[in-house]
């Protein structure tokens, strides 16, 4: 299907002809983790010159961008997302030569690239941060929050990190606290501060000049504080939101004032308009919205003002009844007005949907079919990588854990490495061709089947199967930027149509594992026979079998 991409492509080769400024609505991205990708230094940790390798894979599966999790210089605390500086490579991943090598790659095979914005936070080793926190006069003194400790010595706010515990940290340097929402290595930026907001406009402009197509902007609705510092209000039991984990006590308020607040709004208008400098630059933020999602997706995304789209954590959990689907996409298309969404079934920071929903399920079925059902969705689908390939989460031993949440967390929760784990490309080597060397993380028996290089041998793999469906899609625009209307049909299944220019096309899907019909009385449909599914038609009744699809042109 695919050869290995050469690693000396010259910088020179031209960038992206942007011929649809708007190539983002329904593009499909693929997000890696470069850490777990492709290492080819025999370190044991995935680099840039490993994703450059396996760039003709890439193309092969019929994405339009990658998404690169964080590369930029960092102490590696919380792997990547700790910055200690915002314009370089860090040594473990190669050089500014290799990113660049790596760029051109990606534009030649007509691949746009987004990288990872991580700007609410730096590393507590970020220049920044180290001449912040030295005195209370310096001249970044206040481009962190800082705020004094209460008469008893007490942390400022009730404000907790999301890895547990406050998130104030006492500095016995100025002896105030600082505020952090995840590690205490990761003090929060003071965006009320306009000398920040140039700073960190300035490190998007870098990677602007240097070629890159956009941005995943981590934790965008973060930047801001509340001012005054008042105390978030405690939830119910029964108000508590299912996008965190039970065990956490963060769950526990209501997070009106350490994130989310007006201010931002303003700011994003701010790097928007740098954005647009750059024809067919775009913008995808992550939203942690605690019920908030389609209000704040709306805001946020509103077309042409700020971000260009923006996903939240509602289809990364447990629930995937097919009602729930049905709701979570439903009242985001109603809200989200002249904005846009992004939607991911998996990524970096979850349980993987083989595993969170696909557990016990025929994965031979069900990976291709959430695959499709993503990419059919109002909004821009994001696939991680392995999800490609169905691979289940990882059982990492607490011996093996790198990730700090995990670690706070165990045993109930066992953090983020699960999905981390590196990629497996042959089923027959120790480290499934990932590296030479004991990986960072240590490769599951049970994936190495799965392998990208085995499953590229079947065509009817899980692998063969989403590229096909892919490649199919590229020709129906309607599964890429039309509306979306929900049809009803009973409850394992879900029934839309997507419009786009006078076409419509009717999506089909059964999530559950015995055959269903439906009857779509008034319509006249015709089979588009989607590859890979096996739905069928008479009239106006769909026969699905048990995790399967169907699509049709609607011709009346």
């Amino acid at each position: 299907m695919f050869e290995e991409a050469e690693t000396g492509l010259e910088a020179d080769v031209p960038a992206n002809m942007i011929k649809d400024p708007d190539w983002w609505r329904g593009a499909v991205i693929y997000q890696i983790y470069p850490r777990s990708f492709n290492d080819t230094n025999g370190d044991g940790i995935g680099d840039l010159n490993g994703i450059c390798e396996r760039m003709d894979y890439i193309a092969s599966l019929g994405v339009d961008a990658i998404w690169l999790s964080p590369f930029f210089t960092s102490p590696m605390d919380d792997f990547g997302y700790d910055v200690s500086n915002y314009e370089d490579v860090d040594p473990m991943f190669g050089t500014l030569a290799d990113f660049d090598r790596m760029l051109a790659a990606a534009h030649a095979r007509g691949l746009k690239v987004i990288i990872d914005l991580v700007i609410s936070h730096t590393s507590d080793q970020h220049p920044w941060f180290v001449e912040s926190r030295s005195s209370r006069d310096n001249a970044k003194a206040d481009w962190f929050v800082w705020a004094d400790a209460k008469p008893d010595g007490t942390v400022p706010t009730n404000w907790l990190s999301i890895f547990g515990g406050p998130a104030w940290e006492w500095d016995s340097r100025r002896c105030q606290y600082y505020m952090h929402n995840f590690l205490t290595s990761q003090p929060d930026l003071n965006f009320h501060n306009p000398e920040v907001q140039d700073a960190v406009l300035g490190a998007a402009r870098f990677w602007l000049d240097r070629g890159v197509d956009g941005f995943r902007l981590d934790t965008v609705n973060f930047y801001f504080h509340d001012k005054q510092l008042r105390d978030n209000p405690p939830l119910s039991a029964a108000e508590m939101p299912s996008t965190v984990d039970p065990t956490n006590p963060y769950g526990y308020q209501d997070h009106l004032y350490d994130k989310t607040q007006p201010e931002n709004l303003l700011f994003l208008e701010k790097l928007r308009a740098l954005l647009d400098k750059y024809p067919g630059a775009t913008s995808v933020g992550e939203i942690g919205a605690d019920g908030q999602a389609v209000e704040l997706t709306a805001s946020y995304t509103e077309a042409g003002k700020r971000i260009h789209m923006a996903y939240s954590f509602d289809l990364l959990t447990p629930q995937h009844s097919a009602p729930y689907i049905r709701k979570i996409v439903e009242e985001m298309n109603a809200g989200i007005g002249s904005g846009w969404a992004s939607w991911a079934l998996s990524n970096h920071d979850v349980k993987r949907v083989a595993s969170r929903w696909g557990e016990d399920l025929d994965i031979a079925r069900f990976a291709p079919l959430e695959t499709a059902l993503c990419a059919s969705l109002r909004g821009t689908p994001c696939l991680y990588q392995g999800e490609e390939l169905g691979l289940p989460q990882a059982d990492v031993p607490f011996e093996k854990l790198q990730d700090p949440y995990g670690i706070r967390f165990w045993p109930e929760y066992k953090g983020r490495d699960g999905c981390r784990t590196p990629m497996p490309w042959v089923k027959d080597n120790g480290n499934a061709g990932f590296s030479e060397a004991e990986p960072w993380l240590p490769v599951p028996q049970d994936h190495l089947a799965l392998a990208a290089f085995e499953q590229d041998k079947d065509e009817n793999s899980i692998l063969n199967r989403n590229r096909a469906f892919y490649a199919w899609r590229q020709s129906h625009e309607p599964l890429k930027k039309g509306d979306m209307v929900f049809l009803d049909s009973q409850d394992n299944t879900l029934v839309f149509t997507r419009s786009h220019q006078g076409e419509t096309v009717l999506c089909a899907f059964n999530l559950g594992t015995e055959p269903a019909t439906v009857t779509l009385n008034g319509l006249e449909l015709e089979n588009l026979e989607a590859p890979g599914f096996s739905g069928t038609l008479e009239g106006a009744t769909i026969a699905l079998q048990g995790l399967d699809a169907l699509f049709a042109r609607v011709k009346s």
